[in-house]
C-alpha cells in the first residue's frame, strides 16, 4: 500500500496565489507551527500533522521535513506533494498558509524497512518561501515513538 497524504485547508479563507509586494522597510514574518501525532505499529509508521501560520505574513508555501531514526521501506511511493529527501527523511509542502491562523493538514501511513522497537520522529520547516519564522521553536519537534500502536503527541 503506497503512504496516503490528505491536505485541507482549515477554516480560513484561501491565500493568494503570489506574494504581495513588501511595502519599503518592512520586514515580512511569519509564524509557522507544526502539531499532531505519530504511531508505530509493526513496521508501519503513521503521521498526523496541523501545520498552521499565525502570521503576520501569508505564506505562499512551505516545505516540512520529516526525518526518522529508522529507515522508511524503499519500494513505496509517496504522496503527491511529498517527494524523498533520503531513505530517512521525507519532505511535504504544506501549500498557502494565510496568516490569520490558516490551517493545513496531513496523513501519512508509511512502511519502516524493519520492525523498530521505537522511532524518533523530528519534524521541522526547511522552508518558508524566505520569510523569516519568528518563533521556530513551535515548528521544530523531537518525539518518541514505542511500537505501541498509541499516538505520541507532538
Amino acid at each position: 500500500m503506497a503512504a496516503t497524504v490528505l491536505w485541507g485547508a482549515g477554516a480560513s479563507a484561501a491565500v493568494p496565489s503570489a506574494t504581495p509586494p513588501v511595502p519599503h522597510g518592512v520586514v515580512p514574518q511569519a509564524d509557522v507551527s507544526h502539531h499532531g501525532h505519530v504511531s508505530l505499529w509493526g513496521d508501519r509508521l503513521g503521521i498526523w500533522l496541523e501545520s498552521t501560520n499565525s502570521g503576520p505574513w501569508d505564506l505562499v508555501d512551505t516545505t516540512v521535513r520529516l526525518r526518522f531514526s529508522a529507515p522508511l521501506e524503499g519500494r513505496q511511493g509517496l504522496p503527491q506533494g511529498c517527494l524523498w529527501g533520503d531513505r530517512s527523511t521525507v519532505l511535504c509542502r504544506t501549500g498557502p498558509l494565510s496568516a490569520d491562523g490558516g490551517t493545513l493538514r496531513a496523513v501519512l501511513d508509511l512502511r519502516l524497512g524493519a520492525r523498530p522497537a521505537e522511532v524518533v520522529v523530528r519534524v521541522d520547516t526547511l522552508w518558508s518561501g524566505g520569510v523569516p519564522d519568528r518563533d521556530p521553536r513551535n515548528n521544530e519537534h523531537e518525539v518518541l515513538a514505542p511500537a505501541t500502536g498509541d499516538a505520541y503527541v507532538f
